[in-house]
């Protein structure tokens, strides 16, 4: 198996190389300073190069608001043109291509969970080229997975996790928006996934993965400071607007991952597990 990873300084490529190191898998790492996936030529001479047999294509725009507007032409060049590029390359080398997409290719206005045969319909910027991304993918590809996921928490980056303990220290009382519902995600259970599917050679196609259980994000935020003295206050979303639309309702069905044989912790046992680890 030879693996290479996109976007290896993100939130995600970080906790995937860590995870390879801990079980010494060897990889290539690249980020848009190796390999611009905006690029064309530059992606098929590198992935020719070092001519991989998984692609890990964690790269992506994330600034959700910004995409709305002064972001909007570069959220479409990474995460919709540079995963086609990525995603041609990867098939003219015969590799594996994971995609990572997100729970806001969907509107939110489903009140049960989202299962994979469910119809998209983004409503902001960031979920549009994301399903672009996946159609691209899907439609070039002949081996690929497709994960879908959402709320995601980790130890490199910026987080909501590290958001709410950081203020947690310093405000005496928080506000947290109860009008939202999805799954939270630790980078090292879906980094954990992706490893799982090309290991067990689960059947191509596309997924759902975060924790199981769901809440909303004051839920989370009560978690995460639990051990805190800070009173978090709901509040609705219409207190706090943002350019980006948000799904009210995002969770998503897990039995299709969980059938592949893996096993999902809750939310509360990720976050549990994190907070340890970066205590530690």
């Amino acid at each position: 198996m030879t693996i290479l990873i996109t976007g290896s300084k993100g939130q995600l490529g970080m906790e995937l190389r860590k995870l390879l190191d801990e079980k010494g898998i060897s990889y290539t790492a690249t980020d848009s300073a190796e390999m611009d996936i905006t690029n064309k030529a530059a992606v098929n001479e590198f992935i020719q190069k070092v001519n991989p047999t998984v692609v890990f294509h964690c790269a992506a725009y994330t600034a959700v608001d910004k995409a709305e507007d002064e972001g909007k032409e570069l959220n479409e060049k990474v995460n919709a043109i540079g995963t086609k590029n990525v995603a041609e390359a990867a098939e003219a080398n015969g590799a594996v291509m994971v995609y990572i997409s997100t729970d806001y290719v969907f509107d939110g206005n489903n009140s049960n969970e989202y299962t994979e045969l469910d119809k998209a319909n983004p409503k902001n910027e960031y979920g549009r080229m994301k399903y672009e991304g996946e159609q691209w993918v899907q439609s070039i590809c002949s081996k690929f997975y497709i994960i879908r996921t959402s709320w995601v928490f980790g130890e490199f980056g910026n987080n909501f996790v590290y958001t709410m303990l950081r203020l947690g220290k310093t405000h005496p009382k928080l506000t947290v928006v109860d009008d939202q519902f999805g799954r939270p995600t630790w980078t090292r259970t879906l980094a954990s996934f992706m490893l799982h599917l090309i290991e067990n050679k689960a059947a191509y196609g596309l997924y759902h993965l975060s924790n199981d259980g769901s809440c909303s994000w004051y839920e989370f935020a009560c978690e995460i400071l639990k051990d805190y003295d800070v009173e978090v206050k709901p509040v609705s979303s219409a207190e706090y607007p943002q350019k980006a639309y948000r799904p009210k309702h995002s969770i998503m069905d897990l039995s299709k991952a969980q059938a592949t044989g893996f096993q999902i912790p809750t939310w509360k046992e990720a976050l549990s597990q994190f907070i340890d680890s970066i205590d530690a």
